[in-house]
């Protein structure tokens, strides 16, 4: 009984996107696209005869963990990394993953971000081996690997300044990073350049290039950055919310409320039940990021 009543409890860690203390759980997506959960955030695994390509590490801590869990998919060499933003918790693994990895020419795994991600992590003083030195300054970037066309979309001012969307076309996987998480409320970095618009226009963006294949369910599957697998009709729904309390902040901001009159009249109290439960990221946290920032733009 007891056994039984693990597995089930496991099941349900893995359901909201997390994998049981110390432990690294591989799940096959679609294609040639896996996620790993367990890191921190989700990763993305890419396999096949050319080799592998990894999206984001996870937190330091897991690094041989999720090395480990990577060679369980493929022994073939890990040609290439992708980083959709600076934060630890996705790039706490780079330089692990980096150095177990082999370019054509004999190199470490290249680690691929935009501009914005290296220069975050200059100026936070993280090893040369954990940056991406192969960066991109332009709206978008995208190659050939594994039978399968890779999009790289630049969302500037969302989660941070650094944000990128990964899409595997062939395989119909698209990897969010913190724009869409099924856990909490967006998280926005204003230190690192987020901002409440960037997120909006980073959710707009994948529901441009997602597809739903029969009643709005499955289709093109997102992985999120941090809670389980998506499709269209998830991201509309985040997309939803967040336009929501927006609107509502902006229309408080309109009519003269301070930031403790809003605080108090809860914009986002029909939201609480789904993604007002981190303690690390409250709602209150979510409403005051908001209003900094649409102050900030008004006053601008």
């Amino acid at each position: 009984m007891k056994k039984a009543i693990l597995v089930i409890l496991g099941f349900v860690a893995v359901l909201q996107g997390q994998a049981p203390q110390n432990e690294i759980k591989t799940f096959h997506v679609q294609g040639n696209v896996y996620m790993l959960v367990g890191a921190g955030g989700n990763i993305a695994v890419q396999t096949g005869d050319e080799g592998v390509l990894v999206v984001d590490t996870g937190v330091a801590q897991t690094r041989d963990k999720v090395l480990a869990a990577i060679r369980q998919l493929s022994t073939k060499p890990i040609r290439w990394m992708i980083n959709t933003h600076a934060h630890p918790d996705h790039t706490g693994g780079n330089e692990t993953v980096s150095q177990a990895g082999l370019t054509v020419n004999g190199n470490p795994a290249a680690i691929i971000a935009h501009e914005n991600v290296l220069t975050r992590m200059t100026e936070a003083s993280r090893p040369v081996t954990e940056r991406p030195l192969n960066t991109f300054f332009e709206d978008e970037r995208d190659f050939y690997f594994n039978g399968e066309a890779i999009f790289i979309y630049h969302v500037p001012h969302a989660h941070t300044d650094g944000d990128v969307l990964v899409y595997f076309r062939g395989s119909d996987v698209l990897v969010a990073g913190d724009i869409f998480v099924t856990t909490t409320y967006p998280v926005i970095d204003a230190k690192l350049g987020g901002g409440v618009e960037g997120f909006v226009t980073g959710l707009n963006k994948v529901l441009d290039i997602t597809v739903p294949k029969y009643l709005q369910e499955g289709g093109t599957y997102v992985i999120p950055g941090h809670g389980r697998v998506g499709d269209e009709a998830d991201v509309v729904d985040y997309r939803d919310m967040v336009v929501i309390i927006r609107d509502r902040i902006q229309d408080m901001i309109k009519r003269g409320l301070t930031l403790e009159q809003i605080k108090t009249a809860r914009p986002a109290l029909d939201y609480d039940g789904r993604y007002g439960n981190d303690k690390s990221w409250t709602t209150a946290m979510f409403v005051e990021a908001v209003y900094r920032d649409l102050t900030q733009k008004k006053s601008n």
